[in-house]
């Protein structure tokens, strides 16, 4: 078995572990710093907003020899209005001029095609109309606010409020940085960027519900016991769930740091960037804010609780009467390095099942009798 396999066998039954809870104050300080510096750069640079939301056109050319700066200044003195210019991999050119009228575009189409040298015929036009453009960032928003009723709503009936009100705290997280980012490097929001954003919600949202999950079956009659409080059960699922969490999330950024950094990057597609920054951001804040934000948020809710007040109450209690009396007291977590020592001293997680007998069958050739 691979190391990484082991690990997560040994995290799944509790013999290792790490205390997210217990450090939640430590994430949610993170977290804060991370989304104030997202939302100052939204105040203070604000979004790119494409030509998608603010009207425009976007002329794409045939190959040819002028650079993007020169061709930048000939679309700005052809239509009196600021440009972006991007070099595709086909060696032509993406030239996106926001705020004209679309009435004037044949006509700097045709100075376009003059100074660049290239055939009028051969410049694609892609016109959108300030109002079209309006009306689809509402509907973007109209999306995304239909997407999180419709979230918090399920996770309230398949788990229980506190794991919704959560998993939206996650949600907003993850938008907010991503949102955030973008306002930070400048890179210009299009319909591909909301596409990403919807995309990376539903990921993020996997990997908290998959959490919740485990968390719920454990939980269930957790009263009834004094060894473990709600917050101990909730660090095994956390630490039950992490590799998993971890393979998914870098499985999914792989193919979208390709499509980021050599799609993007290299062959310098427009659309790409756009999407794939999203994703890459989305996909990394959505795998942090599960573990790290939303479990512990559901922690700190329910241990206000009055059962699990009286429990936790009961369970210091236990534990400090068998410090008293010399006896070995099991910590719910206790903090290792995630190493393949066998020798290792376990930790228990939560409850788990024990084996009937470590001793029974040694010393008997493949278990037959002499």
């Amino acid at each position: 078995m691979s190391k990484l396999g082991t690990l997560g066998a040994r995290l799944h039954r509790g013999e290792i572990g790490y205390d997210f809870v217990g450090k939640r104050k430590i994430w949610y300080g993170l977290s804060i710093l991370i989304t104030i510096t997202a939302i100052l750069g939204l105040t203070v640079g604000g979004l790119n907003m494409g030509i998608e939301f603010r009207g425009g056109a976007v002329f794409t050319t045939e190959k040819t020899s002028v650079s993007v700066d020169q061709a930048e200044t000939y679309a700005e003195e052809a239509s009196g209005h600021d440009a972006i210019v991007q070099k595709l991999g086909s060696g032509g050119l993406r030239i996106q001029i926001a705020g004209i009228d679309t009435g004037k575009s044949d006509e700097i189409k045709n100075v376009l095609a003059k100074d660049l040298n290239v055939d009028p015929e051969k410049i694609a036009a892609d016109l959108v109309g300030p109002s079209w453009g309006e009306d689809i960032a509402n509907k973007a928003w109209q999306g995304l606010v239909i997407f999180m009723i419709l979230v918090v709503i399920y996770l309230a009936i398949a788990f229980e409020w506190r794991m919704a009100v959560a998993a939206l705290v996650a949600l907003i997280h993850d938008i907010t940085i991503t949102v955030g980012i973008y306002a930070l490097v400048g890179f210009e929001v299009t319909s591909g960027t909301v596409i990403g954003l919807l995309t990376i919600l539903g990921y993020s949202l996997y990997d908290t519900v998959v959490v919740f999950d485990s968390l719920k079956e454990q939980t269930k009659d957790i009263t009834k016991q004094t060894r473990w409080t709600y917050s101990d059960v909730a660090d095994r699922s956390i630490n039950g769930t992490l590799v998993r969490s971890i393979n998914t999330t870098v499985v999914a950024l792989l193919p979208v740091a390709a499509l980021l950094f050599i799609g993007g990057g290299v062959l310098g597609a427009g659309m790409l960037n756009d999407i794939s920054l999203s994703l890459f951001v989305g996909l990394a804040a959505g795998a942090y804010s599960s573990i790290f934000i939303a479990t512990p948020l559901v922690a700190d809710l329910k241990e206000r609780e009055p059962q699990m007040k009286a429990l936790r109450k009961r369970v210091l209690a236990k534990r400090a009467q068998a410090a008293a009396q010399g006896e070995s007291v099991e910590e719910p977590v206790v903090e290792e390095e995630f190493d393949d020592d066998e020798d290792a001293t376990p930790a228990v997680v939560g409850p788990r099942n024990q084996p009937a007998s470590r001793n029974r069958g040694r010393g008997r050739p493949s278990g037959k009798r002499r």
